[in-house]
């Protein structure tokens, strides 16, 4: 039977999906990923955390034991769970040890993999010259290849991009990068630098001209096609809103430019209007075409759901608006005067479970006991604000004339005084000093879930005085960064107890992790800084970490990470040439510079 299993394990096909040529073994330990337990943060009741075989638990090795056993999962998987001896899980993570007997040939050439079997990971040796990157049994059993380091590094800069801004207006970089777990990938992000004539934007100091900044992420779930849709158009309706407001200013003779006031309502009407375009305005188009292909077109935005994080920077009275709806996230890195980067919350994570909103949605649904249950919105829906979600908007009578002529579900059984959520935006202002090198993360739930707000900002500052050091030595060109920081040099971020972390979620993959908050965890290896910060989320030193996170597949990979979309925006005083280009050392491919809408 061993014979058969060793010999099937070398003719298996490779996967079409994952194309993995094995370099060289990435061998993973134990120690470091014995906290991998499964955990479920996805943003439907129906995703469930998943609950382990009991026993598994129990069930304990000495290191002694483990010393004188060879990993074979593959020959596990042939085998069932008649083996049952042969396997310890630890936390959700399990590792398969036979007996030395059982060992391949030493001769020959092995490789990790990670055994997939329901909800259970065991970490394996495979034999032989053949690449295998899946295989699957009867029992719907999988037998992943381990990504390498370098392949790790490739999947981490797939999607990364970077742009120099050399317009003089107080923003001198921004970088992103998308990591996946769901597949699609539900995440999705935009960017946009539009310039305002003096027309429309007040003229001081004889200034002739401003740039309106946008930075977008999205958080999608139940699909893709609301982050997409957002991604479409989310600033193009802001834009039109904020345009009106500050030509309304202009013509106005007693004011120079907008209010804040004005400018936050303007955002709000924006981020609205979209989301009833999307969920009502949608109903009665479908309902004119009587048409199940329009309505599986114009109704697929507003059947999924997304949360939208978008910052919106004047340059002209360098006021950074942050407009929030859901449960992503901004934090402002800034030099405190010791010399040490202090972090600040931008934004409150709007959930089922955040105090500010409980207490809304309770005076919204007054003697509805259920509007928030487990942290969920009717026991089922994590975000308290999202763009679509409709089946928590639409009335009932519009849901059961939806299943009825269309397609749909059964509205929720607690369904009595919908919208129960919301699109509009809760906005915070800040000032920002471009001469002090301020920067900001804008990131998806996937990042915060990992890295607490002080990490992110270590993180950066850590990336920055890598940058610079490299910049002093003469290695490479980084003129954006000198302008910048000069000769200061890099020191430990603070810990501020301002209350500015009230209503957000502590990392909760570092308890599921066992991770320890030592910073000598961190690495820099990274040109891009949004793709650092991603590095240190999935291990950053510990290669066998990040090469086990990464090697995951989806849906399986959703239990341990998620979807992961990163911004990060450096302020400075740079050149003034009117371009954005292309920062090609910290891209992955020829991107199109985002200049104007």
């Amino acid at each position: 039977m061993r014979q058969a299993t060793v010999q099937a394990c070398r003719t298996a096909r490779r996967a079409p999906v994952w194309n993995i040529a094995a370099k060289r073994p990435c061998p993973l330990s134990l120690n470091q990923l014995r906290g991998l337990r499964s955990y479920s943060s996805g943003r439907r009741s129906s995703y469930t955390p998943v609950v382990t075989n009991s026993s598994m638990h129990r069930r304990t090795l000495s290191f002694a034991v483990l010393s004188t056993v060879v990993a074979s999962g593959a020959w596990y998987a042939y085998q069932g769970d008649s083996v049952k001896s042969a396997a310890t899980q630890i936390r959700g993570f399990a590792s398969t040890a036979l007996n030395s007997a059982y060992a391949e040939d030493p001769t020959e050439s092995t490789r990790r993999a990670l055994l997939v079997s329901g909800d259970q990971f065991w970490t394996t040796t495979l034999s032989g010259d053949q690449p295998i990157a899946k295989h699957t049994d009867d029992s719907d059993r999988q037998v992943l290849e381990m990504l390498t380091p370098e392949q790790a590094t490739q999947k981490l800069r797939k999607n990364e991009e970077s742009y120099l801004v050399n317009r003089g207006k107080g923003v001198v970089r921004y970088d992103v990068v998308q990591v996946a777990s769901n597949s699609p990938i539900e995440d999705d992000h935009a960017e946009k630098i539009v310039e305002i004539p003096a027309s429309i934007a007040a003229v001081n100091n004889g200034e002739p001209s401003s740039d309106w900044m946008f930075w977008a992420v999205f958080d999608g779930h139940s699909g893709w096609t609301t982050s997409a849709k957002l991604r479409n158009v989310l600033i193009s309706y802001v834009a039109r809103e904020l345009n009106a407001t500050y030509k309304a200013a202009s013509s106005d003779s007693s004011l120079i430019v907008p209010t804040s006031e004005a400018i936050d309502a303007a955002i709000k009407q924006g981020f609205v209007r979209l989301d009833n375009d999307i969920v009502h305005e949608s109903v009665k188009e479908v309902l004119k075409s009587k048409e199940r292909r329009v309505a599986a077109e114009l109704l697929a935005p507003a059947l999924s759901g997304s949360c939208a994080l978008l910052s919106f920077y004047d340059s002209q009275s360098k006021n950074l608006k942050v407009a929030v709806t859901g449960d992503s996230r901004v934090v402002l890195g800034r030099r405190g005067p010791s010399g040490k980067w202090t972090a600040k919350a931008l934004s409150e994570d709007q959930t089922g479970g955040t105090p500010s909103e409980i207490k809304r949605l309770r005076e919204e649904h007054p003697g509805e006991q259920y509007v928030t249950k487990n942290g969920r919105i009717l026991g089922q829906l994590e975000p308290s604000r999202a763009f679509g979600d409709a089946f928590y908007k639409w009335s009932r009578d519009v849901q059961n004339t939806i299943k009825a002529r269309f397609f749909g579900r059964t509205p929720h059984p607690l369904l009595k005084t919908p919208p129960y959520v919301t699109a509009e935006p809760v906005i915070t202002t800040t000032k920002v000093d471009p001469s002090k090198g301020d920067f900001i993360v804008m990131a998806t739930d996937g990042l915060w879930e990992m890295l607490s707000n002080e990490e992110v900002v270590g993180l950066v500052g850590q990336w920055v005085e890598e940058q610079q050091s490299a910049a002093a030595s003469g290695s490479t060109s980084k003129a954006w960064l000198q302008s910048w920081f000069g000769s200061q040099k890099q020191l430990p971020v603070e810990t501020v107890a301002d209350g500015s972390s009230e209503g957000q979620r502590r990392p909760i993959r570092q308890q599921q992790y066992d991770i320890a908050g030592a910073a000598s965890r961190f690495v820099v290896e990274d040109k891009n800084a949004a793709t650092h910060l991603v590095r240190n989320a999935m291990g950053g030193k510990d290669k066998d970490m990040v090469c086990a996170l990464l090697t995951l597949p989806s849906p399986y990979s959703r239990r341990y990470r998620d979807d992961v979309t990163v911004e990060v925006i450096f302020f400075g005083q740079g050149p003034d040439s009117r371009t954005v280009e292309i920062n090609k050392e910290a891209s992955a491919s020829e991107q199109t510079p985002k200049a104007k809408l």
